[in-house]
């Protein structure tokens, strides 16, 4: 965690409240997951005993009201990257992982780096299919969005939790053909827009840890609003 004392203290504190309480009505899997993710959440940080894991630098937008204050909000670099994805015709839509698979394999072995060298596992491993449950209520779901060009194929994924208050991103990939078209700032950008428009009640959208992660990540965070905060995680 390559932070002074001093910026953590002017990092802004959010409380997130994952509302546990809500998963009795779902499937047994949305139950356990949250719980799952408020136990990480809450675990002593590898490096910095005293720390919670998830509990300081957390990388979290607070979404704006309507897609244009959030588009105005973002990095004038992440607004073109968009618009250029536009211009090549990609275009964002909800996925089914399982119909995807191929696709899916192509993307995440399209190279070995990415934020490092990719481990063989995932370059060379199976794409097992998607087991999670559809979800019978709306505070609680784990969609996948995609990235597809003008001949239909996917070229970027995207698995998220949607968590209460918090939608955070855990799986995402660009296909290394297509980066240069801006096909994953599209990705976070429509999924930003997916949530204004379907999920007004959840303020936060959320990419990972910040502090843990590379400079050029970082960087990568920043400029789509992902910006470090102190989190009160609550289970609700």
């Amino acid at each position: 965690m390559l932070a002074t004392l001093r910026e953590v203290l002017a990092l802004p504190q959010l409380t997130v409240d994952l509302q546990w309480r809500h998963t009795e009505r779902n499937a047994p899997f949305f139950r356990n997951y949250t719980r799952q993710f408020y136990e990480e959440a809450r675990q002593r940080h590898p490096r910095f005993p005293l720390v919670r894991r998830y509990s300081i630098g957390f990388a979290i937008h607070a979404l704006e009201k309507d897609f244009e204050a959030y588009f105005m909000a973002i990095e004038a670099a992440a607004r073109r990257n968009w618009k250029k994805a536009q211009r090549h015709q990609f275009r964002f839509q909800a996925i089914d992982f399982n119909e995807r698979l191929p696709e899916i394999r192509e993307i995440v072995s399209s190279t070995e780096v990415r934020q490092g060298k990719v481990p063989d596992r995932l370059l060379k491993g199976e794409i097992h299919e998607n087991t999670n449950p559809p979800s019978l209520d709306s505070h609680h779901d784990y969609p996948f969005f995609g990235v597809l060009n003008a001949d239909g194929k996917l070229c970027a994924y995207a698995g998220c939790f949607l968590c209460g208050d918090i939608c955070l991103i855990e799986t995402i990939y660009g296909h290394a053909d297509y980066q240069q078209f801006g096909i994953v700032p599209l990705l976070i950008i429509e999924i930003a827009r997916q949530l204004i428009d379907h999920h007004p009640e959840v303020p936060y959208y959320a990419y990972g840890t910040y502090y843990g992660a590379s400079e050029s990540l970082r960087r990568f965070k920043r400029k789509f609003g992902f910006h470090p905060a102190r989190v009160q995680w609550k289970l609700g």
